[in-house]
């Protein structure tokens, strides 16, 4: 009995840390000019492919009621609470990364192509957009 239990409990550990080890979960992003934490997002997978949406604005001047106003699609004039920044983006083969999505910037209303990278044990996430043959990265912390 020992052993079944003490099975179990590898089992519920390993299979703990191997859903840390995925961009699903909520996550707090900083502002790179100031530091200044921006927004928590909420990442999820529907069909295969991540969906990330804003759930809180951060910054000290948020308006409860903003919308965005940048956007060019859809989402124009969507509230920033619940606008949905993350689409698609496929765990690739044999790494812990997920490419192949798009993220939108609502400040300026453009969509790059983006990777999410979990490391740090699953602690933190790497977020690259790109937009042609220039990228940027963001390291994102996990809150939940």
């Amino acid at each position: 009995m020992n052993r079944s239990l003490a099975a179990l409990f590898l089992m519920a550990a390993s299979s703990a840390a191997l859903a840390q080890m995925s961009p699903a979960g909520l996550w707090r992003n900083v502002d790179d000019k100031t530091g200044e934490a921006k927004a928590e997002i909420r990442i999820g997978e529907a069909s295969g492919a991540l969906v990330g949406r804003i759930e809180k604005s951060l910054k000290k001047d948020a308006k409860p009621d903003a919308v965005c106003e940048e956007c060019t699609d859809e989402r124009k004039g969507q509230p920033i609470a619940g606008l949905e920044i993350i689409r698609g983006g496929k765990k690739a083969e044999g790494k812990d990364v997920w490419e192949g999505g798009k993220i939108l910037d609502p400040e300026n209303g453009k969509e790059y192509r983006a990777s999410f990278t979990p490391i740090d044990g699953g602690k933190k996430l790497e977020v690259r957009g790109y937009l042609g043959p220039f990228w940027r990265t963001q390291t994102w912390t996990r809150v939940q």
